[in-house]
């Protein structure tokens, strides 16, 4: 009797369980929504005049997508879609845990400001050149960085955003931006072939990229092959995306070329996507690994935070000021990641959201100065207080705020990471915290006392009528105050009303440290 062939179970349905709804896309919204725009946009690249108001009106929708996906996270837990009705982990997955879509909203927020400001200072030539498809493509890199479930998309999402960082960056081809251009892109494309290697080295042995197969398989003491050797890898090309120390100094010599608007959202997200990486990549998937290193990394976090701040200390241009401010903030977050417990991870999501928010409006009032003043030197601007009273209070929220003082959103992060290094014992790592914060109150009140207070440009004789700041055009006044006035209210509500974003960041840290919620989303509950 001839014996029967193996059995052939059709699986096509497996990962239907229930009635597809609209909200179920929320999941891919964030990517598909500036994919769509970005195409749209590109085939108006002829018609500047409606450009602005289409691209507002595509942040917005990123925004109430990312809004909404952040709630159905919060409320049903994290949520994965595969595509193609492939069985995890062999499909292309997004995988969405409260961390991933806490950050995904603020970078849409940003991105949203980021339009209205760009709407009044967008050239014709530069939208004709591709400004806003660059914007929406980068916005879509972005969103999939913070959303996917799948290690080699993860790189997929990297490349998206820096191509399309890199058009923005050179728009003008002028000498200092293909300068910049030039130090930005070898930097960054070094560490993307680092991730690359490290990525090829994990499915080589592992046998998968799904991050969700990844975790089950390291963590179940069966695998035989250098584990650590890929842990360090990634690290150490998510740190260089991050501008850590000693590879910080990509970014203050190529921030401070493009224009205002594309320092913004590079300041405010670009090397906050490393960050979201690092924990991704350290504390999930190689968390044993990460312990053995922990030291190493309390170290480089303290160097990266003094040499950012003392960096900040010793320059004159405004916007090299705040590239060395973002690199102390990169520090800070991560000697969270160095101390590894619950209480340092929410402290680096805080910190996240807040310098997200707070570095972009700096570099916005960046640009409003250098309207008001025809320069960013520190020698040859002042007196803007007299001519402005209201954006003199709010940078000095803002200046506030990223020096970690109280009542702004800067406190609570610090607070909370203060509070991690405490609970452990690293008392040398709580100083280095704290003087960063001070030194980074002298470089950042060194700025206002110039710009707002004196009475004008050095030189200025003592008792003389304030210095005489040029007047900003009605449309553009509008468009930048819009902008810094909601990051402003932003960083000032977060600090007075805290207890929403730490206890959504406390949910968040126990995701990334506990993903069993995040594990079960992508298998259904069967590992």
């Amino acid at each position: 009797m001839a014996s029967k062939g193996p059995e052939i179970t059709d699986v096509t349905g497996i990962l239907v369980n229930a009635d597809l709804q609209l909200a179920d896309f929320l999941i891919v919204a964030p990517v598909v929504i500036p994919i769509l725009f970005s195409a749209l946009l590109l085939m108006l690249r002829t018609r500047p005049a409606t450009q602005g108001r289409i691209a507002i009106i595509g942040m917005a929708l990123l925004a109430l997508a990312c809004f909404g996906l952040l709630q159905r996270v919060l409320d049903t837990g994290p949520v994965t879609m595969t595509m193609g009705r492939w069985v995890p982990p062999f499909g292309i997955s997004f995988s969405v845990d409260i961390a991933g879509a806490l950050l995904a909203f603020t970078s849409s927020v940003i991105a949203f400001v980021g339009s209205i400001y760009a709407n009044s200072t967008a050239s014709k030539l530069e939208m004709r050149y591709g400004f806003y498809p660059f914007f929406m493509a980068m916005m879509a890199g972005v969103s999939g960085a913070f959303l996917t479930g799948d290690l080699f998309n993860l790189y997929v999402w990297f490349e998206v955003l820096l191509i399309s960082s890199f058009g923005m960056i050179v728009l003008g081809s002028e000498k200092n931006q293909l300068d910049g251009t030039m130090k930005y892109a070898f930097l960054n494309l070094v560490a993307t072939t680092m991730f690359l290697m490290a990525t090829g080295y994990t499915y080589g042995l592992t046998g998968t990229l799904n991050m969700a197969d990844i975790w089950t398989k390291v963590n179940s003491g069966l695998l035989e092959g250098p584990v650590t050797t890929i842990a360090v890898l990634f690290f150490l090309a998510f740190a260089m995306k991050a501008a850590a120390f000693p590879m910080n100094f990509w970014l203050p010599a190529s921030y401070h070329t493009p224009k205002f608007l594309v320092s913004a959202v590079f300041a405010g997200l670009l090397t906050k996507v490393g960050v979201y990486a690092l924990l991704r990549v350290t504390l999930m998937l190689f968390a044993d690994q990460r312990d053995l290193f922990a030291e190493i990394i309390a170290w480089i976090a303290a160097l990266t935070m003094i040499a950012g701040v003392l960096g900040a200390l010793a320059q004159n241009d405004i916007r090299r000021i705040f590239g060395y401010l973002v690199i102390s903030g990169i520090g800070t977050m991560l000697a969270g990641l160095a101390i590894g417990s619950v209480t340092a991870i929410t402290g680096i999501l805080v910190y996240a959201v807040h310098s997200m928010i707070v570095m972009t409006a700096l570099y916005l009032a960046a640009g409003v100065v250098g309207r008001m003043m025809n320069s960013n030197d520190l020698r040859q601007v002042g007196g803007i207080y007299a001519a402005s009273p209201m954006f003199a209070a709010g940078f000095l929220i803002l200046a506030l705020s990223v020096s970690g003082l109280p009542p702004t959103s800067g406190f609570w992060g610090k607070f909370i990471l203060v509070k991690a290094t405490v609970e452990l014992g690293a008392w040398w790592l709580t100083a280095a915290i704290l003087i960063s914060g001070l030194l980074t109150s002298i470089a950042i009140f060194r700025v206002w006392i110039f710009t707002f207070w004196r009475g004008g440009p050095s030189g200025t004789r003592d008792g003389a009528e304030a210095w005489k700041v040029e007047p900003l055009n009605q449309e553009y006044q509008l468009a930048a105050f819009i902008s810094l006035g909601v990051l402003v209210l932003a960083t000032f509500a977060l600090g007075v009303f805290p207890e929403v974003l730490i206890g959504t960041a406390a949910d968040g840290a126990k995701g990334l440290l506990y993903p069993t919620g995040y594990i079960e989303s992508v298998f259904g509950g069967t590992q």
